[in-house]
This record gives C-alpha cells, structure tokens and sequence, in this order.
C-alpha cells in the first residue's frame, strides 16, 4: 500500500511540473522510482533499468496529451519533425540495447552527470543563442541519434536537449518547445519498446508484473495521477512566478542528484 502511495505522489508531482515548467516528469520519475524500488528490494542491478523503462513508458501518456496541445496552438514544426524522427527512433534504440549491457552503477553516474547539467542550465537560465540553420538530413539524422540515445540512457522525453538544438539552429523557442513535445512521442514509445524487448531476456529475475524492464503497477499509478496534474500545472503557468519556480526545481534536481550521487558509494 505504501508503494501505492508513493506512486500516486510521484505522478502527481511530475505532472504538476511537467505542465508548469514544460520539463519532462522523467527528470523526477527515474530517480524516485530508484530510491522507491531499492526500498521494494528489487534485484539491485536492475533497479536503474526498471526504472529508466518506466519513465519511458509513462511519457508515452503524456507526450500524447502535450503534443495534442501544442498541435493546436500551430506550435510543432512538422517538417522538423519528419526530419529529426529517424534518427530520434535509431539512436534511442540504441541506447536501449547499450543500456541492457551497462550497470546500474554506471547508470546512475551518467544520469546524476545529466541532472546536474540540467539543474545548472534551469538555475542560470542558459540558453543558446541562434547561430546557424538546422543541417540537411544528415545532420538532423545525426542530431536526432545524439537526442535520442542520451534520452534513453536517462529516461527522458529529449526536450532538455531538443529545445537547445532548435534554438541553435534559429527555430523559436515557442515553435522549438512544441516541436519537442512532438519528438517526445517517438523517443518515448521507442524507448520502452526497448527497454521492454531488452528486459524480457532477464524476466526470470525482475518483479512480478514487470513487461520486460517496464514495471506496470508504477506505470499505471504514475500515467493517472499525471493525467490529473499536468492540466492543472498549464492552467498555473501563467499565473505563478515560473521562473523563480524553475530555480527551485533546479534546485530540488541537485538534491535528487546528490541523493543518487551518494548512493553509488
């Protein structure tokens, strides 16, 4: 029952700032769920897996719900979109295949790397000025398998790489953000895809009612309390001061990073 709650909590608060801040829920989703399924004793060298899959498979759910929003607003930028996709599709495959032969000790050192990236990025407000066109097709190939395989080996919908890589390349931020939210759906879905195929050659050893490295009681607590929150968090976004709330989730980033760095020693 106290698994259940935690679940519960988890969505509701990644999805709360996941419509607030436009932040994808797994930058909290994969740490928590590690802390929560070393508490449940999962097999330990696993741990990271699970929960790497589990964040993929719920942005699946809610890429969904912001992807129809920014569709509507005329905020994807669908040829981008078409260009970035092959590759975003290879490379998060495989990051899935790399990461089922990593452990979960480099795992974590390679997310706790991301998160403080990520928190110095929000807690300085960085962001890259426009200095060139987006490349042919080679270069977005290329750029969509950097996207997407670092996405997989995190657990994240790519937007904190995505954004900055339109930026650069002269795409507005408002067309930038809602293109992510389009390319979130694909790293999303191929990435448990993965990590489910990649899961399902250990299966004799993970939990109970896990699909490969995906666990489904998780899974579902986190994609219905989201569901509840995110909306609510958009609604929030042009009433509450954003960016002093990004720099505490900077913040609160730092404190899950150290908590995980702490945890490999």
């Amino acid at each position: 029952m106290l698994e259940w709650m935690a679940y519960i909590a988890l969505g509701l608060f990644a999805g709360f700032f996941a419509g607030l801040l436009g932040v994808g829920g797994g930058l909290i989703i994969v740490p928590v769920l590690a802390f929560i399924f070393a508490a449940q004793h999962f097999p330990a060298h696993y741990v990271m897996h699970l929960a790497l899959g589990t964040s993929l498979a719920s942005i699946i759910f809610t890429s969904i719900s912001s992807l129809r929003a920014h569709h509507a607003h005329v905020a994807v930028d669908w040829k981008v979109w078409r260009e970035v996709t092959p590759g975003i599709v290879t490379g998060t495959l495989l990051g899935t295949v790399l990461a089922a032969y990593l452990s979960a000790h480099f795992l974590k050192l390679f997310f706790v790397v991301f998160v403080f990236y990520v928190g110095t990025q929000m807690l300085l407000d960085i962001k890259p000025k426009a200095a060139r066109a987006l490349p042919g097709l080679p270069g977005m190939f290329a750029a969509g398998n950097v996207i997407g395989a670092v996405s997989s080996l995190v657990g994240i919908g790519g937007g904190t790489l995505s954004v900055p890589f339109m930026t650069w390349c002269n795409v507005t931020l408002h067309r930038a953000i809602g293109t992510s939210a389009a390319i979130g759906l694909p790293i999303a879905i191929a990435g448990a895809l993965g990590y489910v195929a990649n899961g399902l050659a250990v299966r004799s050893v993970l939990p109970a009612h896990s699909l490969g490295f995906v666990y489904l009681p998780a899974l579902a607590a986190i994609v219905v309390a989201s569901i509840v929150t995110a909306p609510l968090g958009a609604k929030l976004a042009h009433r509450l001061p954003v960016k002093k709330l990004k720099k505490i989730f900077a913040l609160l980033l730092f404190t899950l990073g150290i908590r995980m760095a702490v945890s490999l020693f």
